[in-house]
C-alpha cells in the first residue's frame, strides 16, 4: 500500500545517463526481442506512455528495456510478497503490535545500508551488483516460503529475512539508478521517469490482486513468488551488453569515507535537496504510517484478503492514469507547483479519510490521493537526474533514500502501537493532522519554487567533472 507513498518528493529516485542509446536496424532489433520476448514482455503495457513523447522511442532501447522488465517483474514479486508479510508477521506473532516490530526490524537492514550503498554503485561494476544482490534476495525469501511450508517459520527467522532483505535491496537500488541512467539520453528523461511512474504503478496494481489470490491457497506461495521474480531481475540483467558503470578505476582511487563526503557536500548543496532530505521523513512517516494502519485493522477485523488487495489495485490503476498524464502535464506545467499541489491534495484526502472513517473512503480516497504522484514523481526525478553528474548518481541516490529509510522502520511500529492503543481513527486523525502541517511547512520553504519546466533543467545542471 505504501508504494505510491514512497516516492514522495522523487525521493524515489531513477536516474538516467546518456550515451548509449543504441542504434540498429529494425531486423536485428526484432531478433533481439525475440531472443529476450520473456523479459521484455513485463514492459508492453507502458508502451503508451513511452511512445507519447519520445521523438526516439525507448522501445526501441534494448538495454532500457531489458532493466525495465527485470525491475518491473521484481517489483511486482516485491509487492506480492510484501502484501502478505503483514498477514504471516500477524499469524506468527498474533499481535498487531508485534507484527509492526516485526516489520520495523526488516527496514532497519536498509537504513544502515543505504549510505555505504551509494558509495559502493559508484566504484564496482553495477550489472555484476544487480546480478548478486537479486540472487541473495531470490535465497532468503524462498527461506521464509520453505520453512513456512514445513511448519517451522518463527517471528525471528522472518524478522531476519526482512532485515537481510531490505540491506540487500538498499545495495541494488542506487546500482539500478545509475544503470538506468547510463543507457537513456537526456531529452528522454522525463518520458522515462514517467515509464518508471507507470512501472511502479504496473507493479501496484498486478502485486495486490496476485498477492490476495496467491495468500488465498497458501500464505507463503506470494514469499515464492517474491523469490521467482529476484531471479528474473538477475536474468534479464545479464543479457545487457553495454556498459553500465562509469570509470570505476577512477573513482576508487578516492577513499571511500571520502567518496560518502563528496556526496553528502553535493546535495547539501541545493536548497531542494536539503528541505526535501529534512522534511520528506515526516511527509513519508504520516503517509505510509496511515496506509499501514489501515492495513493493519483490515488484518485484525480479519477482512478478506482480496478486499485488502482491493485498495492497492484501484490504487495502482489511480497512479497509471498519473503516469500515462505525467509527460502531457509536465510539459506545461512548472514541477515545483505541480509537486505543491499534489503534496496538499494528498494531505486533503488524508484528512477526509480520518473523517469519513469507512472502508468506502479508503478505497476512493487512496486512489484520489496516489493520482497526483505520477507527475510530481516523474518531474522531481527527472530534475534530480538532470542537474547531477553520472559519476555522483548512486551517492546521489542513496542520500536522497534516507529521506524514505529514516521513517521506514518507524513507521509499522508507530502504526501498529496507536492502532493497538487508540483505535483506527484516532491513528488516522493523528498520521493526517501532522501530515497537513509537514506539507505546510515544505510549502512555506519554496524550494520548490525554483523548479520549472524539463527545458529549463539543464541550467541548473552541473557538468561531469564539477566539483561537488
Amino acid at each position: 500500500m505504501g508504494q505510491g507513498a514512497q516516492g514522495f518528493a522523487g525521493v524515489d529516485l531513477h536516474r538516467r545517463r546518456h550515451g548509449h542509446s543504441l542504434s540498429r536496424s529494425a531486423r536485428t532489433h526484432a531478433q533481439e526481442l525475440l531472443r529476450n520476448r520473456w523479459c521484455a514482455s513485463s514492459v508492453a503495457g507502458m508502451s503508451t506512455i513511452l511512445d507519447a513523447a519520445a521523438p526516439t522511442k525507448l522501445r526501441h532501447n534494448r538495454p532500457y528495456l531489458l532493466l525495465m522488465s527485470g525491475k518491473t517483474t521484481q517489483l511486482v514479486g516485491a509487492g506480492i510478497g510484501a502484501f502478505a508479510v503483514p498477514l504471516i508477521a500477524f499469524q506468527v506473532t498474533g499481535s498487531v503490535a508485534r507484527a509492526g516490530l516485526v516489520a520495523a526490524v526488516g527496514e532497519v537492514g536498509a537504513l544502515l545500508a543505504a549510505l555505504p550503498a551509494g558509495v559502493v554503485a559508484d566504484r564496482v561494476d553495477r550489472r555484476r551488483l544487480i546480478i548478486g544482490a537479486a540472487l541473495v534476495g531470490a535465497v532468503l525469501w524462498a527461506s521464509v516460503a520453505v520453512a513456512g511450508v514445513l511448519g517451522h517459520l518463527t517471528a525471528a527467522h522472518l524478522a531476519a529475512v526482512l532485515f537481510a532483505a531490505s540491506l540487500v535491496t538498499a545495495l541494488e537500488g542506487p546500482a539500478e539508478s545509475g544503470a538506468l541512467r547510463a543507457v537513456v539520453t537526456p531529452e528522454q528523461m522525463p518520458t522515462a521517469m514517467a515509464a518508471v511512474q507507470g512501472r511502479s504503478a504496473v507493479a501496484t496494481l498486478a502485486a495486490a490482486p496476485l498477492g490476495g489470490l496467491l495468500y488465498g491457497f497458501t500464505r507463503f506461495l506470494p514469499v515464492a513468488a517474491a523469490a521467482v521474480a529476484h531471479v528474473a531481475v538477475a536474468v534479464c540483467t545479464a543479457f545487457v551488453r553495454v556498459p553500465l558503470s562509469a570509470d570505476v578505476a577512477t573513482e576508487r582511487e578516492t577513499h571511500p569515507v571520502e567518496a560518502l563526503r563528496e556526496g553528502l557536500r553535493f546535495v547539501w548543496s541545493r536548497s531542494f535537496f536539503r528541505v526535501a532530505l529534512l522534511l520528506s521523513p515526516l511527509i513519508n512517516l504520516t503517509v505510509n504510517g496511515l496506509l499501514v494502519a489501515v492495513n493493519l485493522d483490515l488484518v485484525r477485523q480479519h477482512t478478506e484478503p482480496l478486499l485488502i488487495a482491493l485498495i492497492d489495485t484501484v490504487a495502482g490503476a489511480a497512479m497509471l492514469g498519473g503516469a500515462v498524464l505525467a509527460p502531457a502535464v509536465l510539459r506545461r506545467v512548472r514541477v515545483g507547483t505541480v509537486l505543491v499541489a499534489a503534496l496538499a491534495w494528498i494531505a486533503v484526502c488524508f484528512v477526509a479519510m480520518a473523517a469519513l472513517h469507512t472502508y468506502t473512503a479508503y478505497v476512493v480516497l487512496t486512489a484520489l490521493a496516489v493520482l497526483p504522484l505520477g507527475p510530481a514523481n516523474a518531474g522531481t526525478s527527472g530534475y534530480v537526474a538532470a542537474v547531477t553528474p553520472p559519476r555522483l548518481q548512486g551517492r546521489l541516490a542513496s542520500v536522497m533514500s534516507l529521506s524514505y529509510l529514516l521513517s521506514a522502520p518507524l513507521t509499522p511500529a508507530l502504526a501498529g502501537g496507536l492502532l493497538a492503543a487508540t483505535g483506527l481513527q484516532v491513528t488516522l486523525w493523528v498520521f493526517a493532522g501532522v501530515l497537513a502541517v509537514a506539507v505546510a511547512a515544505f510549502a512555506a520553504t519554496r524550494a520548490a519554487a525554483g523548479i520549472g519546466t524539463p527545458d529549463t533543467w539543464a541550467a541548473d545542471a552541473l557538468p561531469d567533472d564539477a566539483e561537488a
